[in-house]
């Protein structure tokens, strides 16, 4: 299978990747990060090359300013959890970013823990953590939360989006969940066959392809008229606007409600 790829966004930025296994979504992190060289083209970050083909440019990983999240954690067993976030530091340079990404990332207490007496979703704070040490410029997430209790993908869930505002980072995740993917992310890149067939927003895309899950939000206004009501729902840190005509269920301001796509069309549903 053939990859192509042409694609430009803003610093800053939350980008998934959305496809079917095989698509190429890992292939994709893999030449960003630099273990993989693209047959052609370039990869440009700040109007730095890291790789160029046609002018024989290929900067290597431990260049890249990037911070790599897999799904099996890639952890030293060896080391505790202040040693492997320590790790990715520079000779020399001061330790004071360790102490607050474990305070950001919950760790605070688990710093003289041996890795292998950690909890899953623990074990991955660790390893954000230590991708973030190196105060990289993209932050490459590959599936990282698929292996994780629901309860604690939903917490892991806010941290990655602190973490992603805090550092200012450009954050792409792989991820097969699709209510992670609204929750999260400013675009989806949707792959597949090894070309892109779509960017756009989240909740659109999933609208677009009939097929978003149940989210659920908290109602924060409502507007009225004789045809039906136009109700503004926050998911996360953004809001969509669900039409209904008085058929509908009525919902009130502050309520947490449930929304689902089924032929193209939003539901509200009270919880």
């Amino acid at each position: 299978m053939m990859l192509h790829v042409d694609c430009r966004f803003e610093q800053g930025k939350f980008i998934a990747v959305y496809g079917p296994s095989g698509a190429g979504k890992t292939s994709i992190l893999r030449m960003l990060a630099g273990f993989m060289n693209p047959d052609e083209g370039y990869i440009r970050m700040d109007n730095e090359s890291w790789f160029d083909s046609g002018k024989r440019i290929h900067v290597k990983p431990q260049h890249r300013k990037i911070g790599f999240v897999f799904q099996d954690y890639a952890l030293f067993p060896h080391m505790n959890v202040r040693e492997n976030i320590s790790f990715a530091l520079k000779k020399n340079e001061s330790a004071e970013i360790v102490e607050e990404l474990m305070h950001v990332t919950g760790l605070t207490g688990l710093a003289a823990r041996n890795i292998q007496t950690l909890s899953g979703g623990q074990k991955q704070r660790v390893a954000l953590a230590r991708a973030i040490a190196s105060k990289p410029s993209i932050l490459l997430l590959d599936e990282p939360l698929s292996a994780i209790d629901q309860n604690m993908r939903v917490q892991l869930q806010h941290t990655l989006e602190e973490v992603h505002k805090r550092y200012k980072l450009t954050s792409i995740l792989v991820s097969h969940n699709m209510e992670e993917i609204i929750r999260l992310s400013d675009f989806v890149i949707h792959l597949e066959e090894g070309q892109v067939r779509q960017i756009s927003a989240p909740v659109s895309f999933f609208r677009d392809h009939n097929s978003a899950p149940e989210i659920t939000g908290q109602v924060v206004s409502i507007e009225k008229n004789p045809d039906g009501s136009c109700t503004f729902i926050l998911l996360n840190n953004r809001i969509i606007k669900i039409y209904s005509d008085n058929d509908g269920q009525q919902v009130e301001v502050g309520e947490k409600v449930g929304i689902v796509y089924k032929n193209d069309v939003a539901k509200i549903r009270k919880l």
